[in-house]
This record gives C-alpha cells, structure tokens and sequence, in this order.
C-alpha cells in the first residue's frame, strides 16, 4: 500500500466524498480483486448449467404440488446464468473478446435478452449511476414529468414502483433492448445481431415446447422460471440504488465516488440466493470497477468495508425493506430524494 493511500485509510474515517476520485478508492483494493481466473470463471458456468438441469429435473419429475419450489429453484439458477453473461459484457469473464461475445450470447440467449443491448445500455447505467436524466436504471421521475404523463402511463409506473416492483425488469427489457433508436449508429449493427440471436432462438425454443409439452408445458418450462428470474432482476436492481437513503442528483450537483461508493447498496440475501446468482448481490465493488469478476466481489467488499465502511450502505433482504421501498421511493425530491406518490 502507498503512502498516499494510507493517508486517505489513516485521514478520512468520515470521508468527503467529493474530494476524492476513483482512483483514490481502487488503490485501497488488493490486487487480485481485478484478476482474471479461467477455473473460478469455469466453475461458475457449470454450477450455473448444474443449477438449471437440477431445475429442469425436478419440474419433470417432482409432483405438480413441488412445482414452485422447482419454479423459484430454476428461475434463480438462470438469474446465474445473466449474472455470467453480465461478467461477459463488462469484459470480466475471459481475456479474449470473442469468448466474452460468445458465451454472454449464449447465457442471456434462453432469457431472450439481446446480449449488446443489454451491455451497451447496462455501460451507460454505470457512467452515470444515479444521475437524473442519463441514468436507465429505476430512475425517479419528477413531479411535473410525472404529471405530464397519459394517465395510462402514469398507472403503470405507479404499479412498479409500487406493489409490483417485481415486474419492473420486464418492463425495462422489453422498452429499452428492441429498440434501435436507443442506440448510437455505430452500435446498431451489434444490436441488431444480438436481437437477431433471440428471435431465432425464440422461433425454433418456443414451437418445439409448445409442439412437444403444449401450453401447459409452455408456461411449466419457460415462462415461470422466466418470471422468477425477472422477479430477482428487477428486486437485485431497485435495492441496489433504490433506498430512501439514496438521492438521485442532478448532473451539476452529481459526483462520480458519491454516486458509486455511497449511492449503490450491499444487501444480504439467502445464501443459496448468493450462491446460484454468483454474489452479483456484492454490488458496491462492482460499481467501482465494472472489471472486478464476480468471483472476486466478496474479496473487494471486504476491502472496502474495512477502509471505507463509513460510507457504504448495506442491508438485509425481507419484506419489510421491500415494503419500505415500495411505499416511499416513487417521485423525485431535491431536498428529501424521495416523496411517496400520496
């Protein structure tokens, strides 16, 4: 560690944080939270493969009154296999790009999520990490935006910053990712591949199950683990940056360490939770450094909380911090962050 270093761990046990930069914060990280290791990097993919095929097994030959648990075990499982597919896209998983490009398309292709829309607009949420107006991720409207909504829209952001919050990632995948005016010229031909990848998949996945096990065996295979894969998304994603502790600013009054070290939340799930979705719910280091593998996340949080720990919001996942949310982080504040819709 340089002295340079210790000065900030010795000086800033309350730290102001926008006196400081990045670089600031990474140099107090060991060294091997950013390497790269190909058995670490492997062994998720066949856990996560394991995981499923475990899933899969269990819908087919457990009794029907078994089926959401085996629903809730294999939807996770595949929430796993975004997390993989998350590491591909921010370049973490392998050295080589092609292997990354491969095996995100891969992952993310049973869950029809396009890989370079999601990686492309996914980048721009960690540039501008809860930042009004740039941020894409659960950010709030405004009182007056809100109001200048068609009442139909205005219900439906009432619903999933509300009581159905968990529904809120399907609405995020299916607005942003299909659109190719969400991206700049030079990327579409990328998205356009990626898009192309699931729809294929779609076309040929879809027919031979509904063919084969029906509609039933449509909602049985796909379509509820889908959901409960959406529910972990959209429930990881808005308690990571959606606590009443933590303010969107404006783009004048916003700083990059606030934003990354104190404006991302580390909260505790079940640890077979962890353990299938490969600890992406160890968000703050992965905020700091999008090239932090997910194997290295726990390793890097500890770092942080022993020289930054004033500073990082964590939690425990229940009911209650989701009612919390749910209840009170709807609309835009300048002063209190949030104001709850009544």
């Amino acid at each position: 560690m340089t002295a340079t270093t210790e000065k900030f761990v010795q000086t800033l046990v309350s730290p102001d944080l926008t006196t400081l930069h990045l670089k600031d914060i990474l140099k107090t990280l060991p060294r091997q939270c950013f390497e790269k290791n190909r058995r670490k990097a492997w062994t998720s993919v066949v856990i996560s493969l394991c995981a499923a095929l475990v899933g899969y097994i269990g819908i087919i030959a457990l009794p029907w009154y078994c089926l959401p648990l085996t629903w809730i075990w294999t939807g996770t499982a595949l929430t796993g296999w975004f997390v993989i597919g998350h590491d591909c896209g921010h370049r973490s998983f392998a050295q080589r790009r092609w292997v990354n490009d491969l095996v995100g398309h891969f992952f993310m292709m049973p869950l029809i999520y396009p890989f370079h829309s999601w990686r492309i607009l996914h980048n721009q949420h960690h540039a501008h990490t809860n930042k009004l107006e740039f941020d894409n991720a659960w950010e709030p409207w405004t009182e007056s935006d809100y109001q200048a909504k068609p009442w139909l829209v205005r219900v439906f952001y009432r619903a999933i910053r509300g009581r159905l919050w968990w529904i809120g990632s399907i609405a995020h995948w299916g607005l942003m990712h299909f659109k190719l005016d969400n991206f700049q010229a030079r990327d579409q031909g990328k998205v356009k591949l990626s898009i192309a990848v699931v729809l294929l998949f779609a076309a040929i996945a879809f027919p031979l199950l509904l063919i084969t096990t029906g509609p039933w065996g449509f909602v049985k295979f796909w379509l509820m683990p889908w959901l409960v894969y959406h529910f972990w998304m959209s429930t990881f994603t808005i308690v990571h940056h959606t606590i009443p502790e933590i303010h969107f600013k404006t783009p004048q009054d916003w700083h990059e360490v606030e934003a990354q070290l104190a404006g991302t939340v580390h909260c505790t799930y079940p640890r077979w939770v962890e353990f299938l979705c490969h600890d992406i719910n160890v968000h703050v280091p992965h905020h700091l450094s999008v090239a932090i593998p997910s194997y290295n996340l726990r390793l890097a949080h500890e770092s942080l909380t022993t020289h930054w720990g004033s500073a990082i919001k964590t939690r425990q996942f229940s009911w209650e911090l989701m009612d919390t949310i749910s209840r009170q982080c709807h609309l835009y504040d300048p002063d209190k962050g949030y104001r709850p819709f009544k």
